[in-house]
């Protein structure tokens, strides 16, 4: 078992272009507003996951890749793991161009076509632009970060398999 985890640590550390944060103590999800949270909450953030595996998924309303992969992925792993209380999914609009259709209405919309029933969140503005893909490093979208139960960042890149996903996830879960 664990050279197996050595081995899936080191295919999800691969980064060829030098983004992300691989390694690194959590930042914050940089949201400026949650468009859908549980309870209702106002503000979300990293520390309101201690002790949990994080998924969290950077989209644009607009990115071709996030409807064709990322939406597909999200959905596959949430529904595996629903009723899961280890893990949490999160899903934030992170938006670097396209401010106009990038909207927070635009991530409404994707929240009732892909039926999200998680948090979701936008970030980034005409006037400042994500502090999500500042904080996390990312190069666009769709963006996948998982966090494990420490708040170590422990894949942080571009897509992500789900069938892979899931049994690293099994594993960041079980320690």
């Amino acid at each position: 078992m664990r050279i197996k985890y050595l081995i899936l640590s080191m295919l999800f550390s691969l980064n060829l272009y030098g983004l992300g944060i691989t390694g690194q103590k959590a930042p914050s999800f940089g949201v400026d507003a949650w468009l859908q949270t549980a309870d209702g909450k106002k503000t979300l953030d990293i520390e309101d996951y201690k002790g949990k595996v994080i998924y969290l998924y950077g989209f644009q309303s607009w990115c071709p890749g996030c409807h064709k992969h990322g939406f597909p992925a999200l959905q596959k792993l949430s529904k595996h793991y629903k009723g899961n209380d280890k893990i949490a999914f999160v899903a934030i609009q992170t938006v670097f161009e396209g401010f106009m259709i990038n909207s927070q209405l635009a991530a409404k919309l994707i929240i009732k076509k892909y039926d999200l029933d998680m948090p979701v969140g936008h970030s980034g503005t005409s006037d400042n632009p994500s502090r999500f893909m500042k904080n996390y490093k990312s190069g666009g979208t769709p963006w996948t970060v998982v966090i494990d139960k420490n708040s170590i960042v422990r894949f942080n890149d571009f897509h992500a398999d789900p069938d892979r996903l899931i049994e690293y996830l099994d594993i960041l879960i079980k320690e």
